[in-house]
C-alpha cells in the first residue's frame, strides 16, 4: 500500500464511484478497482459495499479512509512547508467563501491579492459554510471567510470586519419613507428568507425569533440576488448585508437600523496546524 493508493481510496469515498474516481485520477476503471481489491486483500478487510447503483464504505471502510486522509493531509504539509521555505509567499493559496459574502468581496480582493502578492496562485472556491468547513478540516482549503461563531477546535480564526443589516423594502412599501428602523419594527411582520443551508438564512431567522417577525412560508430564494430581485418585485421585505448593497439602486430603499444594529463578524479561518501562517497574516491584513 503506497500513497497513490490512499489516493485511490480517498477518490472513490468522495466521489462514491469507481468510474468517476478513475477519472480523476486519470487511470483505468478496471485498474482502480484493481488496486482497491488489493488493498482490501492485503487489510483482509472490506473497504466498500458495491451494488450496479451505488459505492459505499464499509464501518471499518469510513474509519480507514478517515486515517488516509490524515496521511494524505500529513503529506500535503511535508510538501507545503518545503515550498513555503524556499518561498512562503508563493503556490496554490486556496481561499473560499459562502455565497452571500463571495460574490461581493471576491471582486475587491482578487486585484489586491495579485497586486501584493504577484506570486500566488489564488483558488477561489464559493460553498456553503459547513461544507467550508469540512473541506478546511480536510485540508482541500488553506483558509476560508466565515460568519462568526465558529465553534471547532481544530481550527483558527481571525475577525475581519462587522457587516451590518440593513432592512430591504421596495419603494412603495409603507416602511420606505422611514430614515431609520428598530428591531421592534419587525413585530409581527414576515420577511423573506434564503432557502435551507445558507448562513444567512440561520442569522435572519435568529433576528426575527428575538423580535417576533415570521418567515413567509410560500416562497424562499435560492440567492441573495433573487432575494433582492423579489423585494424589488413587491413580494416581500428582507435583511440584506451592507456589503451586498448597491446605491443607487431603483426600486429598492435599504433602511439602516438604530441600535443594536444587526450584523454579522466576517473572520478569516484556518487549521491551526497550517504551514501558511505568515501568508495568512498578510491575507488578512488585506481583508480588513
Amino acid at each position: 500500500m503506497n500513497l497513490r493508493d490512499l489516493h485511490y481510496l480517498v477518490a472513490v469515498a468522495d466521489l462514491r464511484s469507481f468510474i468517476q474516481a478513475a477519472d480523476q485520477c486519470c487511470i483505468s476503471q478496471p485498474t482502480l478497482s484493481t488496486q482497491i481489491k488489493k488493498m482490501e486483500d492485503t487489510l483482509g478487510v472490506q473497504l466498500f459495499e458495491r451494488t450496479n447503483k451505488k459505492v459505499m464504505p464499509t464501518e471499518v471502510g469510513e474509519q480507514i479512509i478517515a486515517s488516509a486522509r490524515r496521511i494524505l493531509l500529513d503529506v500535503d504539509t511535508i510538501g507545503n512547508l518545503a515550498k513555503q521555505a524556499q518561498d512562503p509567499l508563493a503556490g496554490n493559496f486556496r481561499l473560499g467563501a459562502f455565497p452571500t459574502l463571495s460574490t461581493y468581496i471576491f471582486p475587491g480582493l482578487v486585484p489586491k491579492i495579485r497586486q501584493a502578492l504577484p506570486k500566488l496562485r489564488l483558488i477561489l472556491i464559493e460553498e456553503k459554510t459547513d461544507i467550508l468547513i469540512d473541506q478546511l478540516k480536510q485540508g482541500q482549503l488553506d483558509a476560508a471567510l466565515l460568519a462568526l461563531p465558529i465553534h471547532d477546535d481544530y481550527l483558527d480564526t481571525q475577525p475581519l470586519f462587522e457587516d451590518e443589516f440593513y432592512l430591504a423594502v421596495a419603494n412603495d412599501h409603507p416602511m420606505a419613507v422611514r430614515e431609520t428602523v428598530a428591531q421592534s419594527d419587525l413585530f409581527n411582520q414576515q420577511l423573506l428568507l434564503l432557502d435551507e443551508g445558507h448562513c444567512l438564512r440561520g442569522q435572519a431567522l435568529q433576528i426575527c425569533q428575538m423580535n417576533h417577525a415570521e418567515e413567509q412560508q410560500d416562497v424562499r430564494a435560492t440567492g441573495l440576488e433573487t432575494l433582492r430581485q423579489m423585494v424589488r418585485a413587491g413580494t416581500g421585505i428582507t435583511f440584506m448585508p451592507k456589503i451586498a448593497i448597491r446605491k443607487p439602486e431603483e426600486g429598492i430603499r435599504y433602511i439602516p437600523f438604530v441600535e443594536p444594529v444587526p450584523r454579522r463578524t466576517i473572520a478569516l479561518v484556518w487549521r491551526k496546524t497550517s504551514a501558511r501562517k505568515k501568508l495568512l497574516k498578510l491575507v488578512s491584513a488585506l481583508l480588513v
